[in-house]
């Protein structure tokens, strides 16, 4: 395994940072309230960010979402890239590839997902039925990508749907989505779907890298000047010891998102790796961005300070991606039945 970034993946990366720093700012992000940047976004589709991750890949695109996370940028970045291009690369056929893919790489086409957890959604005909309670970005999106209860993918235009906004921990611009009788667009065929969940536990795993590693530099950088009886709180072990934990738990949010990105780029089984991801981004995201409110001390617990907003979207990606609990069954049982099968190939063989 090799997750050193590539020249095109660097070159992105350091551009999506500089952008991020120079436009998310704590007084932008104020001002956007629970919805999202629209003039962020259109600088970074007009950067070519959102097409560039059709070449860099999940890893390239994992790289990108750690610098959105470390200063929290409200943008649905992270949605449009999983949902939109590269499950339509992946999945669409070369007519929804020709049609989808520019759109969606300059930014008029913007699309979420509602996959995450088990489906009320029913089709028949080509028109799907049920409600999802919560789907992020929901409000910026024009297209939905809904799973139905046979676990089928299916493109939904948000115009055609009922949509009503969702206030969610993080100011994630999210809504609730009504279908009843909403033709939708059917993308894939099997596996699809857990081609897509898969990829995005990854991305979103790589989001709450940044997330924790924006909320560790400021406990870091707090630490360093608040002095209480004539020396820095960081020179207190306690605190060494609470940055040192959170340090090593973003170390391995990254890592693993690393392995799972990389091993999907390089068209490995990477299903297992996901969830692994998946489990330490809320496990241990949980755990870092309490430990960086609480490293701030009374400041943290100020709703208007910015680490307040890393504690928001940590304990939002924690509840997204599943509680560790949940995540770690189903890892379980997915290595069960993968073990359960290559004993059974085995025997066959024999």
């Amino acid at each position: 395994m090799d997750f050193s970034p590539t020249e095109e993946q660097t070159a992105a990366r350091d551009l999506a940072a500089r952008i991020f720093a120079d436009l998310s700012t704590p007084e932008r992000l104020a001002a956007a309230g629970t919805g999202s940047d629209p003039e962020l976004w259109k600088e970074l589709c007009a950067a070519g960010l959102v097409a560039a991750v059709g070449d860099t890949g999940l890893l390239g695109l994992v790289l990108l979402l750690e610098e959105q996370g470390r200063v929290t940028a409200q943008v649905p970045f992270a949605a449009s890239c999983v949902h939109g291009l590269l499950a339509v690369t992946a999945h669409g056929s070369g007519e929804q590839r020709d049609r989808l893919l520019p759109t969606v790489a300059d930014g008029s086409v913007v699309v979420t997902g509602a996959l995450f957890g088990p489906s009320a959604v029913r089709e028949a005909a080509g028109r799907l039925t049920g409600v999802v309670p919560v789907v992020p970005w929901l409000r910026d999106a024009t297209h939905v990508l809904a799973a139905d209860d046979r676990r089928r993918l299916w493109l939904v235009r948000t115009a055609d749907a009922q949509c009503r906004p969702v206030e969610l921990t993080a100011p994630w611009s999210a809504g609730r989505l009504t279908l009843d009788g909403t033709p939708g667009e059917r993308l894939g065929g099997e596996g699809a779907y857990d081609d897509v969940l898969a990829t995005a536990r990854t991305a979103f795993a790589g989001l709450q890298a940044g997330v924790c590693a924006g909320s560790l530099a400021r406990a870091v950088e707090h630490t360093n000047a608040r002095e209480q009886f004539g020396r820095p709180l960081a020179a207190r072990q306690a605190v060494q010891l609470r940055a040192a934990d959170a340090h090593m738990d973003t170390e391995a949010i990254r890592v693993t998102a690393y392995e799972a990105a990389w091993r999907r780029d390089a068209g490995l089984a990477y299903a297992t790796h996901a969830l692994t991801a998946a489990w330490w981004a809320s496990e241990a995201g949980h755990r870092v961005v309490h430990t960086g409110q609480h490293l701030h001390g009374g400041a943290g617990a100020d709703v208007e300070h910015p680490v307040h907003r890393h504690f928001l979207w940590g304990r939002q990606l924690d509840a997204y991606l599943g509680c560790g609990g949940e995540v770690l069954q189903e890892l379980g049982e997915l290595i069960a039945t993968e073990g359960a099968q290559a004993v059974g190939d085995g025997e066959g063989e024999g």
